[in-house]
């Protein structure tokens, strides 16, 4: 089947999906509803226009196509050196479009009152309900709601369209590739007059200790009724196990029509479950608003119950234990899917990064959708929620600074509000690099009056920033890093201590950092350093130097997410796992400058994990064994080449080996045990593809992938380093291919299709299910190779 055809059946599936209810009847239902919340993301029309468009009601609707939310058209490309968008963006279109949603509502509603949430809109998003002009919002990065109310028509006869135009035109607005449209999740919610607004419920813990904890829940309650109203907030607790944990229920307060007024309840949990980076319990708040007894209004909060903190002498602290922050930054595009990203992917990623010692996420430079903060939540990382990329002072023509002094506090307060439930958040930071901060004055007024936005509406929770070379600013001395709760500084470690031994009360931590070992044992041996965020943890689209690279490859992953082989001398001083890898390396890494903003994105590979060089002659390899074992032996085809113990420094246990065909063996010890192996063999001729899954089972959601990694192997099974085969996919039964992709940053194939070209032996079809249940087989070929067939299950959700 062809990929348009897969995609067309993936969407007429999701289609009966439409409707999602949250603990209550959905839309249409005659029961009693308190709030009905419907997934609105799939059946849109889409239109892509000129720069010249105006809001035109009366576009032809044949030249519509219909398209699924979330949708990023910008990465459907073609890549082009003449797009707009430059390396910046990674060389693909942007422009302006149209969306429209088809609706229709059940006559009873029309009492009700009837809202629109959008997680994120890529960009200067203007938003129109049956030809009401309902708002625009310029950052494409946070998310924001409409109520409709008034502007509806209501009866299975009467329809209504919602149309959204975004617009990413002017050109150049990023340092990275931004993605274009509706490219985040979006929902209708439909309440009685009386209820709590979006982002309402605040839970905090602000007292914990092993036998008991003070649950604090703060709920906003609006009356958009004619009457006053007499109301109580009931909140029932639910465990990380399900149970009911504890119940109670507020005094009345009346509520004068118009007005808003908050409830604040304490409630202790006896023996509480921690949130914590290897158990992260989540209980959920369930907030029902009552008069004479009846629910008017639901509100369902996941929380943890954990305690953070900061300390000038010892940097991070989770529930009583000292440990440093070991970070790395993410962009927000998914490779293959651009912006549009399902959160299998994500999944698939932070599943890589764990592995190798990773337990913090910087979002870099934005805040993220907020699934992706409630798989940290899941998962157990910390995050670094991050705001803004600049303020006032440009770094692109058409970025954030056209607007941040009309809608900084406005962004920086729906953000906050929006996620300050979660649990893995222990840090906001209002900027990265900033180029207000050479001027002093407007730098010192902006932060003042920044911060204290991220407090009122979250006070449990410290701010920092990205200072961008804060000795050349004067950021130390002049006020402006002290305007923070937990100064942060990108790259230049050396005087980040500095400044924290000129003032010890201050706390720290390494906001953004480089790869090298120097950087590591900064943090290592200083424990005032909280922690470090590395540069990056992924490969990401954009920010390319120069035509043909479109993706900038400073991850320790590709943007398949495989594991690079650099990235193991990371794991080697970050994994608590014993572990050994080998590679050869072909040449000294290039040193990355100490100075923020260098970017050196697409350094030439050094390391490889492989022992098939390309010169298969006698001769010298300089071989380097990355482990946090005790000792190292290494083994050619069976022979002891010696034994090195655990380097103080860091460093990397070294080799200079004579090739020779056959297998080079490394074995980890720790008290005289072998407890870690890595071996590397010699590839002989391609023979045949080799499938292999990381997901065996999906469930028919939009957020649910498999990534299946075709290699090239020879007729032992080893993989063929230079193997550069067209792969074809083909799927049967109950699944599509959603994208196809490889590690190669300069290539320009469409991820939209059924076939990739491998790059280094290897590349990826992306899976999702397009069935309830059933079977997904992928086939995949190649001229003059053996095919292989993998078989993936589709089950239901809880299934997996």
């Amino acid at each position: 089947m062809k990929p348009a055809a897969n995609l067309r059946k993936l969407s007429a599936f999701l289609l009966v999906l439409a409707v999602v209810p949250l603990s209550v009847p959905a839309v249409g239902a005659s029961a009693p509803r308190a709030r009905t919340t419907i997934a609105f993301d799939r059946d849109w029309r889409f239109l892509k226009a000129d720069a010249s468009d105006a809001e035109q009601p009366g576009f032809d609707d044949r030249t519509w196509r219909m398209v699924n939310v979330p949708h990023d058209w910008s990465i459907e490309g073609p890549f082009d050196e003449k797009n707009t968008t430059g390396g910046a963006g990674g060389f693909l279109p942007s422009g302006i479009a149209w969306y429209r949603k088809h609706f229709t509502l059940p006559a009873d509603d029309a009492r009700r009152r009837v809202f629109v949430e959008f997680d994120g809109v890529m960009a200067n998003s203007d938003v129109w309900i049956n030809g009401f002009h309902l708002g625009r919002r310029p950052y494409g990065y946070v998310s924001f709601g409409y109520e409709l109310t008034g502007h509806l028509n209501f009866g299975a006869v009467k329809s209504n369209i919602l149309a959204v135009r975004a617009d990413t035109a002017q050109q150049p607005a990023s340092r990275w590739y931004s993605g274009a449209g509706i490219y985040r999740h979006v929902r209708l919610v439909i309440t009685g007059p009386v209820h709590i607004g979006q982002w309402g419920t605040f839970v905090s813990t602000p007292k914990i200790a092993t036998d008991q904890a003070v649950v604090h829940v703060q709920n906003t309650v609006t009356n958009q009724s004619d009457a006053a109203r007499a109301v109580t907030v009931q909140i029932a607790l639910i465990g990380p196990r399900g149970n009911t944990v504890r119940t109670t229920e507020s005094v009345p307060q009346t509520i004068a029509p118009g007005q808003s007024v908050d409830f604040q309840q304490d409630i202790v949990v006896k023996n509480p479950e921690l949130w914590d980076l290897d158990r992260p319990r989540l209980y959920r708040a369930v907030s029902r608003v009552r008069a004479a007894g009846v629910t008017l209004n639901d509100d369902v909060t996941s929380f943890g119950i954990r305690d953070a903190r900061f300390e000038p002498a010892t940097g991070f602290w989770l529930n009583g234990k000292n440990f440093k922050i070991k970070g790395v930054c993410l962009h927000h595009d998914g490779g293959a899917f651009g912006a549009a990203v399902p959160l299998g992917a994500w999944k698939h990623r932070l599943k890589q990064l764990r592995q190798l010692g990773v337990n913090a996420i910087r979002t870099a430079h934005n805040p993220p959708a907020p699934e992706f903060l409630d798989l940290c939540d899941r998962m157990g990382f910390l995050v670094m929620d991050e705001m803004f990329d600049c303020w006032t002072v440009a770094k692109n023509r058409y970025d954030y600074h056209l607007y941040f002094n009309d809608w900084s506090k406005i962004d920086t307060r729906d953000t906050v509000r929006r996620d300050r439930n979660h649990p893995s958040i222990i840090l906001y930071s209002a900027g990265n690099e900033i180029h207000d901060t050479p001027k002093e004055e407007l730098a010192r007024n902006i932060l003042s009056g920044l911060v204290p936005v991220f407090h009122e509406n979250d006070p449990t929770r410290p701010v920092t920033q990205a200072l961008f070379r804060p000795n050349v600013s004067h950021d130390y001395t002049n006020g402006l890093a002290d305007l923070l709760d937990v100064i942060g500084t990108n790259y230049r470690d050396a005087e980040l201590i500095a400044a924290w031994r000129a003032k010890p009360t201050r706390k720290i931590i390494g906001t953004e950092q480089r790869h090298d070992r120097e950087t590591w044992l900064n943090l290592r041996d200083n424990p005032p350093e909280a922690g470090q965020f590395l540069w990056s943890g992924v490969d990401y689209l954009g920010e390319s130097r120069n035509w043909p690279v479109v993706v900038a490859g400073s991850g320790l992953l590709d943007r398949t997410g495989a594991i690079k082989s650099m990235a193991y001398e990371r794991q080697s001083w970050w994994s608590q796992q014993p572990m050994v890898h080998i590679v050869r390396r072909t040449a000294p890494t290039q040193v990355a400058p100490t100075d923020p903003g260098f970017t050196p994105l697409n350094r030439r590979q050094v390391q490889f994990s492989d022992w098939t060089p390309q010169n298969s002659q006698s001769h010298e390899e300089n071989v380097e064994v990355y482990s946090n074992c005790e000792q190292v032996e290494l083994f050619l085809n069976g022979k002891s080449l010696g034994v090195q113990p655990l380097h103080a420094d860091a460093s990397a246990r070294t080799w200079k080996v004579t090739f020779e065909p056959g297998t080079l063996k490394a074995v980890g010890r720790d008290n005289g045990w072998t407890v870690a192996t890595h071996e590397l063999r010699t590839a002989g001729k391609p023979a045949r593809i080799e499938l292999v899954a990381d997901r065996d089972k999906l469930a028919p959601d939009w957020d649910d992938v498999s990534y299946v990694t075709a290699t090239v192997v020879d007729k032992h099974g080893v993989t063929v380093p230079d193997a550069t085969d067209l792969i074809t996919f083909k799927v049967r039964g109950a699944g599509v291919i959603a994208a196809v992709d490889n590690a190669d940053n300069a290539s320009h194939e469409p991820f939209q299709a059924a076939e990739r070209h491998a790059y280094r032996g290897q590349c990826v079809a992306i899976v999702k299910a397009s069935a309830a249940r059933g079977r997904i087989i992928l086939t995949a070929s190649a001229p003059g190779l053996g095919g292989d067939s993998i078989t993936i299950d589709v089950v239901a959700p809880s299934e997996r």
